[in-house]
């Protein structure tokens, strides 16, 4: 039994079946830095695909952060301690329309289930719209939102999924996606649910990212604004610059969100999320909901997200993501394959659509092959969108120019050794 082999026999009989790992051949990884992993035997990966470690793997400011909070004090939110209100301070500083107002949890999940219930308390009703192709957490609340694997005994009679924006599909624009969600408004409350929020990602990222103009929401957030309810954008993805234009993927669209989540990125791999919103909205919770998170806030998390800040600001790495995206964006649209339906991104989130040739059906199969023939070269990226049949780019935020060529001259090797 190879090394490998062990490790997935000890995962099923300690962790139980079907815990998801990348690839055929898994990579047992043992170490990290900046852009660049390493597995078991020593062989380096360029990591095109980790949001989490936002300003690269074991950035040594964040580390320090975290070692030096852990040797001083580590506890929860129910005594007072300045560097949850620091943190705080310097987040909302980077936002606008009212959004002043911080709770931090630990996970994307946590954040996405408070803002739900934050619509149900500013609202008093408990109808839930979101896409028919995204991914928002896994909780008991947020997994009815989430259509990778329909809940058991099927969707709550108060949710609403709506068809996704599609670049290749229905490039039908903003009113036909705000015809849709009014449609849903309207059956929630002829329902007698009522109509409580509309979640999205400002970057449609888990529908494939389209490429949207900024304004495609303004009709969309007018119907959500005559209705009552509260507009949530989840940044998990788009969030913290990785749009090289701006710090929130709210804003590169144009619109006013009431509430705003965070996570993954937000202290570099340190398990730490956030609910922002209106001081309205936050009241509202806070008067009918008993919350409490024992870790959400603590210091340490605190420390490691307020260095991740300055590890942004200091770098200069939103520009980079502009500068970087952009170049690995051109590079991308000169590749020439006869499956390439479209290459679309923003700042360090990019990827190439592939499709059966001559029609718009997702090339699923081909594009897993591509990701297997990647690794296997020392690059690792994902697939993502309708079917499965995007690349999905998403690399740490210091990736370089450099790094770029890497990614695309192993790509274009790659899909001429692929059969079409």
């Amino acid at each position: 039994m190879t090394r490998t082999e062990d490790l997935l026999a000890r995962r099923r009989r300690l962790l139980g079946p079907n815990v998801p790992t990348f690839y055929d051949e898994p990579v047992e990884i043992v170490r990290g830095q900046g852009v660049w992993l390493w597995d078991a035997a020593g062989r380096r990966y360029l990591d095109c695909y980790n949001n989490v470690p936002h300003v690269g793997h074991c950035h040594p400011k964040v580390v320090e952060a975290i070692a030096t909070q852990a040797a001083t004090l580590n506890t929860h939110t129910r005594y007072l301690h300045e560097g949850i209100l620091t943190y705080a301070e310097r987040l909302v500083a980077k936002f606008g329309h009212d959004l002043s107002t911080v709770m931090m949890v630990c996970t994307g999940s946590e954040a996405n289930d408070v803002a739900l219930r934050m619509g149900q308390a500013m609202t008093g009703k408990t109808g839930m719209i979101a896409t028919d192709a995204t991914y928002h957490g896994n909780t008991a609340l947020v997994s009815q939102l989430s259509t990778r694997r329909p809940p058991i005994g099927g969707y709550a009679p108060n949710v609403r999924l709506v068809p996704a924006p599609d670049t290749l599909r229905h490039p039908d624009g903003g009113a036909a996606f705000a015809a849709h969600v009014a449609r849903a408004i309207a059956e929630l409350e002829a329902s007698g649910h009522g109509f409580a929020s509309l979640t999205l990602c400002p970057l449609f990222a888990n529908e494939g990212f389209p490429t949207l103009p900024p304004g495609f929401l303004d009709e969309t957030v007018r119907v959500v604004r005559k209705a009552g309810g509260i507009l949530i954008a989840d940044e998990v993805q788009p969030g913290f610059g990785r749009l090289g234009s701006h710090w929130w993927g709210h804003q590169a669209l144009g619109f006013a969100p009431d509430v705003v989540t965070i996570g993954k990125p937000m202290a570099n791999g340190h398990p730490a999320a956030a609910v922002i919103a209106r001081p309205e909205v936050m009241e509202a919770f806070r008067g009918a909901f008993g919350y409490f998170n024992t870790f959400g806030g603590n210091p340490v998390s605190c420390a490691a997200a307020l260095a991740t800040l300055d590890v942004i600001e200091a770098e200069g790495l939103v520009d980079n993501a502009r500068d970087v995206g952009g170049y690995a964006l051109a590079r991308l649209r000169a590749l020439n394959h006869p499956r390439i339906a479209d290459v679309r991104g923003a700042g360090l989130f990019f990827g190439v659509e592939f499709t059966d040739a001559g029609t718009t059906t997702p090339a699923s199969a081909f594009v897993l092959r591509l990701v297997e023939e990647m690794r296997r070269r020392g690059i690792l990226l994902n697939k993502i969108g309708p079917g499965g049949g995007t690349l999905k780019i998403r690399p740490p935020m210091p990736f370089s120019r450099e790094n770029a060529d890497l990614l695309v001259d192993t790509l274009a090797e790659a899909l001429a050794g692929l059969p079409e």
